[in-house]
């Protein structure tokens, strides 16, 4: 049956009329819904009423972009008003970084080889840990994964190509992310790609090396007149460090034996002697520290010191006749604390310290004792430093001791006890890892119970700097002052300044070369005696690897004395090999 055309437009109306308040109260619904959406008052967490934290959990703003620069741009709603999503602006790709193709082996099976040709190996399951899904392959639906949550602010910058490359995978094992798994401790960075890895001895790490060589030298006793011999050096290290988040213990030993194969004169007055003499000099600097946390800002400190050596060739100190030097020990221990006080510091201990000489063996067959060269020295120091600023800490240091023979009268009737110390000022300071260091000048002042020894008294300088003039060069300067005893009649004692320079750099990172110049000058209180040392050296290490360094050193040592025939040269040349680990 059919129906006349006004007939169906009726049956339209009245199907209109029906719908439209319908729409209207659908339309005026969504509408108020959607003002109070866009309320201020509903990012209000304490306010009562339509939202509450759980719906806004991100409490954003109007006018603030929600999506940061690097992420992938939202999908189109398909059920959004096609016109609308025409009108709306399109995203913006300025900084984002296109990613081409797919990861390698993406979708792969777990087991059997992967695209590149690797075994994928089981993983390692620890108690308690969860059995890992397979992962899907091609063709498996796409599991669902909720959308990364969006953060505040403005919108980042794009990272660098290299972080979102295409990588080969870390596996979780060596990352330390599998679950279950037990922390691995992160590595240190190493500095030196050639230096010695060490041994752990339970929380102590140890490092040790033993240097070989053997060369020439034209002048072992600085005598006025040069007289050779060859030469051989061996000098073992030692190093134990505590691996420990409180308190803390180290040891550094450090020795030398310089032999040589011919007997040589003795050098009298810069004379050589009749008799021969054994050359060989040993050589020994170590040292312990400890340190205890008592409290956050005390700590009680302590050391152990142990210097082993003979006076220097060419010395007034050295007796005629000799047929081997004598060896002298001085060792000694310190006891204080350090308190802070916010950026005051206060440094303080006690010193304890003796110096012991062997015998001297003279040609003749008889020996001659050294027991009025022995004395114990006791004595304190204090620091008091401020930390300024980061990077500066000025101080302000003082030091007292009292040094008693164990014999009232030397060899030539002189009454050598004295007391003496020194002050000085300085700072220390790390200016960006560049320079660091520290350097003071100040004053030091010996008076002795014999009323014919004056006192002995000078400006003094000590200190350390380094400098890291680029990644491959560093500088270092060192300079130090002494008051040294002597057996020089009438002579108070020696005021001893050393002035040192060194120069390292690497050419490539297992080659490196090494320059040193060293000045020091001996003021003989008393006898209007004034030597100066001059030393130049080289060196050129080559390191085949951790374990082997090949080097070749060149030394040129001058004494100029005021006193005529007392100066001398002399040159050595070695060649030698590192063992360490």
């Amino acid at each position: 049956m059919g129906s006349s055309p006004g007939s169906s437009r009726s049956k339209r109306a009245q199907l209109l009329r029906a719908v439209l308040p319908c729409l209207a109260l659908t339309a005026l619904g969504s509408g108020s819904a959607a003002a109070q959406s866009l309320t201020p008052d509903l990012f209000n967490p304490n306010r009562g009423g339509f939202a509450s934290p759980d719906t806004l959990p991100t409490r954003r703003t109007a006018g603030v972009p929600q999506a940061p620069s690097d992420a992938l741009p939202a999908l189109p709603d398909p059920n959004a008003d096609p016109l609308k999503a025409r009108q709306r602006p399109a995203a913006s790709r300025v900084g984002q970084v296109p990613t081409y193709g797919l990861p390698a082996a993406t979708g792969a099976s777990s087991s059997g080889y992967d695209s590149l040709n690797r075994k994928r190996q089981q993983p390692k399951l620890y108690p308690g840990q969860p059995k890992p899904k397979r992962p899907a392959g091609p063709g498996s639906p796409a599991p669902s994964v909720a959308p990364p949550a969006s953060t505040l602010g403005p919108p980042r910058i794009a990272p660098p190509p290299s972080a979102s490359a295409n990588r080969a995978p870390v596996p979780a094992a060596m990352a330390g992310t599998v679950p279950g798994q037990p922390l691995r401790r992160r590595l240190r960075a190493d500095d030196d790609a050639f230096g010695a890895i060490g041994d752990y001895a339970g929380s102590f790490l140890i490092k040790g090396g033993l240097e070989l060589s053997a060369g020439y030298d034209t002048n072992p006793t600085r005598l006025n007149r040069p007289v050779g011999s060859p030469a051989y050096v061996i000098a073992p290290d030692l190093l134990v460090m505590s691996d420990w988040e409180r308190h803390a213990l180290v040891a550094d030993l450090r020795g030398s034996f310089s032999g040589y194969t011919n007997d040589m004169p003795a050098s009298i007055n810069g004379f050589a002697s009749p008799s021969p003499v054994e050359a060989n000099r040993p050589d020994f600097t170590g040292h312990v520290d400890g340190r205890l946390d008592v409290t956050r800002d005390f700590k009680l400190l302590s050391q152990l010191r142990l210097r082993l050596a003979t006076d220097n060739p060419g010395s007034p100190n050295v007796q005629a006749g000799l047929q081997r030097y004598p060896v002298y020990a001085a060792y000694g221990t310190t006891i204080g604390f350090d308190q802070t006080f916010n950026r005051f510091q206060v440094a303080a201990g006690a010193t304890i310290d003796r110096t012991a000489y062997t015998d001297s063996k003279l040609t003749d067959g008889t020996t001659f004792p050294n027991t009025d060269r022995d004395f114990n020295q006791y004595g304190g120091v204090g620091r008091f430093s401020y930390d300024l600023k980061p990077g500066l800490k000025p101080f302000v240091e003082i030091q007292g001791d009292t040094r008693v023979h164990d014999q009232a009268a030397d060899r030539n009737g002189y009454f050598r006890d004295s007391n003496g110390g020194y002050a000085k000022v300085g700072s220390s300071f790390e200016f960006s890892r560049i320079l660091t260091g520290e350097i003071s000048i100040g004053y030091s002042a010996r008076n002795y119970t014999d009323p014919r020894l004056s006192q002995l008294a000078g400006f003094l300088t000590t200190g350390s700097l380094i400098w890291s003039a680029s990644g491959l060069t560093t500088v270092k300067f060192f300079t130090d002052t002494q008051i040294a005893e002597t057996t020089i009649p009438g002579s108070s004692g020696v005021l001893v300044r050393t002035y040192a320079a060194e120069v390292d750099h690497d050419f490539r990172r297992w080659l490196t070369a090494v320059g040193k110049f060293t000045y020091g000058t001996l003021d003989y209180q008393g006898q209007n005696r004034n030597d100066k040392t001059y030393s130049f050296e080289s060196n050129l290490i080559y390191k085949l690897n951790r374990n082997i360094w090949v080097k070749g050193t060149l030394r040129h040592d001058i004494l100029d004395s005021n006193v005529a025939g007392s100066s001398s040269q002399g040159t050595v040349m070695l060649v030698g090999v590192r063992l360490q680990n």
